[in-house]
């Protein structure tokens, strides 16, 4: 009797783990790996204009600022 109880599990199992025909297969990129794509493109594009627009305002503010001479330091003559 627990033989043949076994016997029917192992087959409900066998029968379970093979892929269906009718079953629709995405591959490697399914739709939660395109979503994820997509998000990853944007922030790309977004950090590209992040840090153009951190260049423009760091080199507007270079323009700016007033450009003072160097300042004269004491140095020692070797005589």
């Amino acid at each position: 009797m627990t033989g043949l109880l076994f016997g029917a599990l192992g087959m409900a199992n066998a029968a379970a783990a093979r892929p269906e025909p009718e079953a629709m297969t995405f591959g490697v990129l399914g739709p939660v790996g395109l979503v994820a794509v997509v998000f990853g493109v944007l922030g790309m594009a977004a950090g590209v204009l992040r840090q153009r627009k951190k260049a423009r305002a760091a080199a507007e503010q270079a323009e700016a600022a007033p450009v003072e001479p160097p300042a004269l330091t004491p140095t020692r003559s070797p005589h």
